[in-house]
């Protein structure tokens, strides 16, 4: 039997116990609630407070490749070192006070400044200020962009007040190669110029955090760390060749030199494929200092540049007769050195000559403006126009660097009397060496216009492969146009003037030069200022490549001939490049008169 003096206690203790089991119950709720059930909205609360710290976790920028993978632009760690001005002092106090057996600063500074490239009076000056400033700073910049090599040098110092921080940086290992092509990054990682800019979306990364939360004494507290990893960005393949770049760089910086051009250029076109396997140009730009360089010459003039093409358009003329009105290479008109037309235009040969009877084959030979501007009367002018936007003259070639130029056609109802002759030999139209370079893989393609290219494509980080769109191949001409004009282009190779200057032996080669004059900007011409043109193709009996070679304003040479020792060289290298097999067949000579 219970008594009342047993069951008293008894009551209260399993009250206790309850009121007990309940406070423990709502700690275990509340801890449940905070840990679990709205853990990441209480630690990003607890983020904001005094003792949050965050990272920031660097992407790596893509890298540009050739078309054989050898890296053109890519990223690399630097470290931005900073100093910690009142851990120096309390440590030199600790030395000085025989507490510490560390060095003192004025010794380490020593060490520093001969890792940094700094003299010694700098790198002391550096904690001098900051402590002047505020005599317990705890920052003070010590050296940006420290290279890997230097960073560790720092590291094997093994002093506390030293911290390095990394970041990417961009670096471009072959130099100035491509440097106009590819463009350059800014000191704060900013794309600037060229492939750079315009491909930004493939190449540019996507930085992560890292966020977390400290205890007074600096440690990072377990649990609160959370993580959004970086993204790295994808690898920009081009269709140019690094070695042939290189050395066309070479070679058109030599030529423009010996010809006192004020530029010059070569663009190689790949006939069956429309890929672009090098542009190279004079002056460049090398992207690791783009500064040294003037602004003028930090972007590329292949793609930024038009000009009037001069007699090069006679070969564009030309397969427009034969294709819209049954020319062929035989076929002739009556031409003298200077021609007056009905409609009261003048036109000019740039050679004194009598009438002759010219075939279309001598016309492009001599390059005969007064016979081209005959021959340019079989077809009308509405024809004339649309051929030469058919072969993409004045239609850019969507090529992807950025704001590429067009050239520019004024259509055929604003065409004077004068500019309804003066456009068949390339005088009152303009055009871009990409243009030109496609138009003459057109008229030897079998007719059939590639679309030109110079971004092979984009691989993501992920391992996704992005091809650029491209227009579909479009016939210009007929075969047999294609072939008709291969043909006089071959003769025109080898019966002109500077037939041997252009000669590669083992090879059949044809082509076209265009001396095209330059504007004042006021509406005339620069008197004896021109733009020089050599457009070419190889081999002719199956063509593989065109290179077209310009120099802007040479003064030694003023004609196209001026092109033509660089054109040769450059041709060369071209099909020793791609080990084009030598022809095995022997051209036809064809008449320049009938």
């Amino acid at each position: 039997m219970t008594t009342r003096s047993t069951r008293s206690p008894r009551r209260r203790t399993v009250v206790a116990l309850a009121v007990v089991l309940a406070v423990l119950a709502g700690f275990i709720i509340r801890l449940v609630d905070i840990q679990v059930v709205n853990a990441d909205e209480h630690i990003k609360d607890s983020l904001d407070v005094a003792f949050a710290g965050k990272q920031t976790l660097y992407g790596t920028r893509g890298s540009i490749v050739d078309e054989s993978n050898q890296t053109l632009a890519g990223s690399i760690l630097q470290y931005d070192c900073q100093l910690d001005p009142l851990l120096i002092t309390q440590i030199d106090a600790q030395v000085l006070d025989e507490k510490s057996s560390a060095r003192l600063w004025a010794d380490v500074s020593d060490d520093v400044a001969d890792i940094t490239g700094q003299t010694p009076e700098e790198v002391r000056a550096i904690v001098g200020a900051a402590l002047a400033a505020d005599p317990a700073s705890r920052y003070a910049e010590l050296e940006k962009g420290v290279s890997t090599e230097q960073f560790r040098a720092l590291a094997d110092l093994e002093v506390p007040y030293i911290v390095c921080v990394p970041h990417p940086a961009r670096t471009y290992p072959d130099g100035a190669v491509a440097g106009n092509l590819v463009g350059f990054m800014g000191t704060d990682s900013e794309a600037l110029e060229g492939l750079e800019v315009s491909q930004n979306d493939c190449l540019a990364a996507t930085n992560g955090t890292r966020t977390y939360e400290k205890g007074k004494d600096g440690v990072v507290i377990p649990g609160t760390e959370t993580e959004v990893p970086a993204t790295d960005g994808g690898t920009l393949q081009l269709t140019i060749n690094r070695d042939l770049q290189w050395y066309l760089q070479q070679l058109i910086a030599e030529q423009t030199q010996n010809m006192a051009a004020q530029r010059g250029a070569i663009l190689v076109y790949e006939v069956k494929t429309g890929k672009v396997r090098a542009a190279a140009e004079y002056p460049t730009v090398d992207p690791n200092d783009y500064a040294a360089s003037p602004t003028e010459n930090r972007t590329s003039s292949i793609f930024l540049d038009w000009f009037e093409p001069g007699s090069t358009f006679k070969g564009l003329t030309a397969a427009t007769v034969i294709d819209a009105a049954g020319q062929t290479p035989a076929s002739t008109v009556v031409a003298s050195s200077l021609e007056n037309f009905p409609n009261g235009a003048r036109v000019r040969d740039s050679f004194q000559h009598p009438a002759y009877t010219y075939t279309l084959t001598g016309v492009l030979i001599d390059s005969s403006n007064a016979g081209i501007s005959k021959f340019s009367e079989k077809v009308d002018k509405q024809t004339r126009y649309d051929y030469f936007k058919r072969f993409g003259i004045g239609e850019g070639t969507a090529s992807g660097y950025p704001n590429e130029q067009t050239g520019l056609v004024y259509p055929p109802d604003q065409w004077g009397a004068q500019t309804t002759y003066n456009t068949a030999f390339g005088q009152g139209v303009t055009t871009t060496m990409p243009e030109l370079a496609r138009a003459y893989g057109a008229i030897v393609n079998g007719g059939v216009k590639m679309p030109l290219q110079i971004i092979e494509s984009c691989t993501k980080s992920d391992g996704t492969v992005v091809e650029p769109d491209l227009a579909e191949p479009d016939q210009v001409i007929s075969a047999s146009t294609s072939a008709q004009m291969r043909e006089m282009l071959e003769n025109v190779f080898l019966q002109a003037p500077y037939a041997k200057t252009v000669e590669i032996p083992g090879y059949r080669i044809g082509g076209k030069t265009g001396t095209g004059e330059k504007s004042d900007g006021h509406g005339n011409y620069k008197a004896g200022a021109y733009y020089t043109t050599m457009v070419g193709f190889a081999p002719a009996d199956d063509p593989a490549y065109v290179v077209v070679v310009t120099l802007d304003e040479p003064t030694k040479v003023t004609s196209s001939a001026a092109n033509a020792t660089a054109f040769q060289k450059a041709m060369t290298q071209v099909l020793k490049t791609y080990r084009v097999m030598p022809s095995t067949t022997s051209p036809e000579l064809l008449p320049k008169f009938g």
